[in-house]
């Protein structure tokens, strides 16, 4: 094949986007579909074991395969001013219009991506570009604001100041110094003109027209390019196969597997799937018009998980998988449980029960996304967050039941405060005690009415609230319970309400969807090893997370991470990163809950480096957040930026 590290494109207003290509080496002579993956994650060593083991493959079967940077980032030009911003969106149109242009490019184009990827290639499949015929999204969403990184239910997740410390630290590396002359100007500027994307995101606390954009649930219809979708059980993003196999209108095929925040091939939980062999039969039928059986796959695949126990370190998730030809018109029946006041989850409807300060629960909550850096990112045994909660049971089950879909409960409550919230988690609890999430949902009660403005509570006055849990696949055997547990704070997993408050339940019911009768036995061929880079190492990886009680009271929760110091033999780029998370909370004071993080990333090549440090904090009050940022950066041992931001955001 031909390969180009820096193919420049230039787009209408002159900013030129760094692009490796690789490309059939006839190509010229005879011209391919191409398959683009656009991101801000740095091509040169940010993604580029990854690409190695994905886009080459491409290639060999005849497609161009690009890897873009997006502006700003990597060895691209330009400035990054926020993540799917319309210059983002637009830049990739253009792009698409560029690469169906080329000597070598048939004029059809498909799309395919995870996390940033996934989720602008159906933003832009949204806007309709002329060349792009199909798309592949992976751990992706529909709804920016209701289903992403920064809320969910209407509170804020501790991730989105937790995304916003990784941003800057990502993107304060310089681009290669190889490839543009100019880098040390280039880098400079980029982070003088940093975004405070902590405070943006912190402010916009309504679904507004910020968050509207882009959200692929606004409208549906706009997408006409075959889609498919795919997403991990085990990922912070659950919820958009179902939605895109429910609600889209182009071909749509949806699957959910047990995996991480990874392509399919590569998860760090199995078991993982062929993906490579199943991405070129999307895009040999898409984009070559080939007879595949692509189309013959059901309109929702997913991976029904066997219960197992708890382990915040599984490898492994053992199951089988399924598939709903109809996911639209599926005969689902449901299984609906009526929360008792004696603690029962079963058929009495009485209920009368209190539910108050819980700031201790969730610390066997597990991250947001497990990526597989180190033990502790899944959920722990759920039976002490449980405790810490107020919970109902069922009865050890008769039969075995299969949940397929996303768990609704409907709640009659009112709250004390202005202000109130309210988690909600489901578990099997297993004849050896242990309990394993299945799935969980958040609401901010002020949007109770809907996410696009809040409305107080009236303290004492009852009100009607539902919760969307989490999509789920999940065999529940015969003699096991179902455990339905509610918090009022999910600490670390999101940020409490400022002031303590209390529910008062007076009715309730969960209805958790069973497995339809006209599901099908599928299966997937197992990955075959990818092709890997030769990466030296000059130090191992390690990583560690700990609790600990300070003499107030005070609990504090420790993550480091040291991804080592790696050498990329062939380029001969050497990147190193650590970071440090500390998350505490007072069990008795919602108000002094707050976070400190600090990334340190390197860049270079033989005894040159440079590096930076990002450093945020995050202070909840009563009424506000406060949130402090400060980005230092060193070319080789001399300083070369600092610069700190600022601001308090009302609640």
């Amino acid at each position: 094949m031909i390969f180009d590290r820096d193919l420049g494109i230039s787009l209408p207003d002159g900013t030129r986007l760094s692009a490796a290509v690789w490309l059939p080496d006839d190509a010229h002579d005879n011209p391919v579909p191409a398959i683009l993956e656009y991101l801000p994650y740095r091509k040169t060593d940010g993604t580029l074991e990854r690409d190695h083991g994905m886009h080459p493959h491409f290639a060999r079967n005849g497609y161009a395969a690009i890897r873009v940077d997006r502006r700003g980032c990597g060895d691209s030009e330009g400035l990054f001013d926020d993540e799917y911003s319309e210059e983002e969106l637009k830049d990739g149109e253009d792009i698409i219009a560029w690469i169906a242009a080329q000597p070598w490019c048939t004029g059809s184009v498909g799309m395919q991506g995870i996390s940033w990827g996934g989720f602008n290639g159906l933003q832009i499949a949204a806007r309709r570009p002329d060349a792009l015929k199909a798309v592949i999204s992976i751990g992706t969403t529909v709804d920016r604001f209701h289903d992403d990184i920064h809320y969910k239910g209407g509170i804020q997740l501790s991730e989105n100041v937790g995304w916003a410390a990784t941003v800057l630290s990502w993107f304060s590396m310089p681009p290669d110094p190889k490839i543009r002359p100019d880098w040390t100007e280039m880098w400079l500027d980029r982070m003088e003109n940093t975004p405070f994307v902590a405070e943006r995101w912190t402010r916009a606390s309504d679904r507004d027209e910020y968050w509207k954009h882009g959200s692929i649930c606004e409208d549906y219809s706009a997408i006409q390019a075959p889609v498919l979708v795919m997403g991990g059980l085990h990922d912070g993003y659950r919820n958009a196969m179902a939605a895109m196999a429910e609600n889209a209108e182009g071909p749509v095929k949806a699957i959910m597997g047990p995996w991480s925040h990874k392509y399919p091939n590569i998860t760090t939980i199995g078991p993982g799937l062929d993906y490579l062999d199943l991405a070129l039969k999307w895009w040999g039928k898409w984009l070559k018009g080939e007879d595949t059986d692509v189309e013959d796959l059901p309109d929702y695949t997913a991976y029904v998980m066997d219960s197992c126990p708890p382990d915040p370190a599984l490898k492994f998730r053992a199951g089988r998988w399924v598939g709903v030809p109809d996911w639209r018109n599926r005969d689902a029946g449901a299984l609906t449980l009526k929360l008792g006041h004696d603690g029962t989850l079963g058929d009495t409807a009485q209920l009368d029960c209190t539910l108050s300060n819980t700031l201790s629960c969730g610390e066997d909550c597990g991250e947001f996304f497990p990526f597989g850096f180190g033990p502790g990112e899944l959920p722990a045994d759920q039976t002490e967050d449980n405790a810490r909660g107020l919970s109902f049971y069922t009865e050890a089950l008769e039969e075995n039941q299969i949940i397929l879909g996303a768990p609704k409960l409907k709640l009659r409550l009112s709250c004390d405060r202005p202000k109130g919230q309210i988690i909600a988690r489901l578990s099997d609890v297993r004849p050896d005690g242990t309990a394993m999430l299945i799935s969980l949902g958040l609401l901010n009660l002020r949007h109770r009415e809907g996410f696009e403005a809040k409305v107080n509570c009236v303290p004492g006055e009852t009100f009607d609230a539902e919760i969307a849990l989490d999509q789920s696949a999940y065999h529940l055997p015969a003699g096991h319970k179902l455990c339905l547990s509610l918090s009022t704070s999910y600490w670390p997993y999101c940020w409490p309400e400022g002031e303590a408050f209390s529910l008062s339940l007076s009715q309730g019911e969960i209805e958790i969807p069973l497995c339809p009768s006209t599901a099908i036995e599928m299966d997937f061929a197992p990955p075959p090893p990818v092709e890997t880079r030769d990466i030296k190492l000059h130090s191992e990886t390690n990583e560690s997370k700990s609790w600990d009680t300070l003499e107030d009271g005070t609990r504090v929760l420790t993550i480091k991470g040291d991804r080592g110091r790696r050498e990329d033999v062939a380029s001969g780029v050497i990147t190193d990163v650590w970071m440090q998370e500390i998350w505490s909370i007072h069990p008795d004071r919602p108000d002094n809950a707050k976070v400190e993080i600090t990334w340190i990333r390197g860049f270079g090549r033989g005894n040159w480096r440079a590096h930076s440090k990002a450093h945020i904090a995050m202070q909840g009050t009563r009424d506000s957040f406060k949130i402090s940022q400060r980005l230092e950066a060193w070319n080789g041992d001399e300083p070369a930026f600092d610069k700190s931001w600022a601001a308090i955001v009302p609640r």
